[in-house]
């Protein structure tokens, strides 16, 4: 017999965690069960332990709503954020729901039986389980590797090149001379910490991104958790940089150009008017066109003005025994190359799935609320913001599968379906993001459309009345097809 949950939750890392709460919460009714492809908690926490990982954004907005941040760091390390997920698992008891190594490969849905069939990769064997709602929190990227671009001359480099996502634990930089070639949120965090021990540190990018500095702590969090109850002062934090954020945002797009100047003169007030900013901190695109890079206490602005590090910008030639030589001629000297040249998307976890039979491929299909796919029954997913923390978006999306199981339950129905019906919906990129992660896999990630609720928002104001307050019954067939039996014998 296969065993069968009402939910299967793939993923114990943030918003697998946060999913099993408010499931078992406002779900109590409902058996359920984790599956975590891994042998921990914490999802990219736990997997990513490179030098200085820590949050891209604040602890206030990134922590769950139900269990409020209380350290006094916004911008917390990778350590402290495991920490703070696996204690959410293991007070409100849903790590007793998680099996650990267990891959889901494919899954199969059945009209007839209103289920989803898992296939599971477990202890080198096959095995299967079932479910009658499949809700993927298995993150956005590909665990087992990162984006590497293949760069000439790699095989006589004599020194140690390594990525960040695969870091091994003995790597020995002290004193060495180290070179990052990336500019992203990944090499701004590596800069500024390897610089502490290497002999110095070169961040080599090919273009720049917008570098942001913010202090690590938030006094007027801190100062308002002193005064009210953990809870309250949390919430308000919460929206606080809730309502910054989308302000910040909503200001970018509007004038991108006085954005450009604000955030330029910035990094100017941090490595002063000699600096060539417009070389190493200029991008060639818009604020907000891609996420910008967030650098607590501006520890990558002092590691520079120090002489500890410092920015090339510049494209590969080839990589030689001893370095890296670039289009320009300049040859840069290297003990050790780590490649932060980003990730590689795996929607879903790279698994594939089926109805009735017929394979289904989720990019021929339209996203719904962001969270579901059309003509997909009881399938939901989590991907978040990418102009704002992702566990906003974790959070509200939990909500919504929960209403959504509690609507189906009160119309003693087995299905759920968005469906598009008679709407002429014009389809549209899954993200207006110009980053290489997104642009790389758009091929492979449905598509939005152009009206709710097939569009997605980019706005946690407006997905809290659309998710927490907003109708569940939205383009959505609630169903109880029959089965087979049923239909021969009618």
């Amino acid at each position: 017999m296969t065993e069968q949950f009402d939910v299967i939750i793939v993923g114990a890392g943030l918003s697998g965690i946060g999913a099993a709460y408010h499931l078992q919460k406002n779900c109590s009714d409902r058996t359920f069960a984790i599956l975590e492809a891994r042998g921990a908690i914490g999802g990219t926490w736990d997997l990513f332990r490179y030098p200085g990982i820590r949050s891209d954004s604040d602890m206030h907005t990134l922590g769950y709503d139900f269990r409020p941040w209380t350290k006094a760091k916004a911008i917390a390390d990778g350590p402290s954020i495991r920490e703070y997920i696996e204690d959410t698992a293991r007070e409100s008891g849903v790590d007793r729901h998680i099996r650990f190594d267990h891959r889901v490969t494919s899954a199969a849905w059945s009209t007839d039986d209103a289920a989803w069939t898992l296939e599971i990769e477990h202890g080198g064997e096959q095995r299967q389980l079932r479910c009658n709602f499949l809700y993927m929190c298995s993150g956005y990227y590909d665990y087992a590797k990162g984006h590497s671009p293949t760069f000439a001359g790699t095989e006589d480099f004599q020194g140690q090149i390594v990525h960040p996502q695969l870091w091994p634990e003995d790597l020995d930089y002290r004193g060495k001379k180290v070179i990052v070639i990336g500019s992203g949120a990944t090499a701004v965090t590596l800069v500024p910490e390897m610089a502490k021990q290497a002999a110095h540190v070169t961040m080599l990018q090919r273009s720049p991104t917008y570098v942001v500095s913010r202090p690590a702590e938030d006094a007027i969090a801190n100062r308002i958790r002193a005064l009210l109850p953990s809870k309250v002062a949390y919430g308000i934090t919460r929206w606080k940089n809730v309502l910054f954020g989308m302000l910040f945002f909503n200001l970018a797009r509007k004038r991108p150009e006085k954005t450009k100047e604000r955030l330029l003169g910035m990094v100017r007030e941090h490595l002063g008017p000699d600096y060539d900013v417009a070389t190493h901190f200029t991008p060639r695109y818009n604020p907000w066109d891609q996420r910008l890079c967030l650098v607590p206490d501006a520890d990558l602005f002092a590691s520079i003005k120090r002489g500890d590090a410092s920015v090339v910008t510049d494209t590969i030639d080839t990589f030689t025994e001893h370095g890296i030589r670039l289009r320009s001629g300049q040859e840069i000297a290297a003990d050790v190359v780590v490649t932060a040249t980003g990730l590689e998307l795996a929607l879903m976890g790279g698994a594939s799935f089926s109805i009735d039979g017929r394979p289904v491929r989720l990019a021929d299909s339209l996203q719904y609320k962001g969270m579901m796919f059309s003509d997909v029954p009881n399938l939901a997913f989590t991907f978040g913001y990418t102009n704002a923390s992702w566990t906003l978006k974790a959070d509200l999306v939990a909500r919504y599968v929960c209403r959504l199981l509690n609507a189906m339950r009160r119309k003693q129905v087995r299905q759920a379906t968005p469906r598009i019906g008679d709407d002429e919906i014009t389809p549209q990129p899954f993200a207006d993001f110009s980053s290489g992660y997104i642009q790389r896999a758009l091929a492979h990630l449905p598509q939005q459309g152009d009206r709710r609720p097939w569009r997605l928002n980019q706005n946690y104001a407006l997905d809290v009345m659309a998710l927490r307050f907003g109708s569940v019954s939205d383009s959505m067939e609630f169903s109880n097809p029959a089965s087979a039996k049923v239909r021969d014998a009618a």
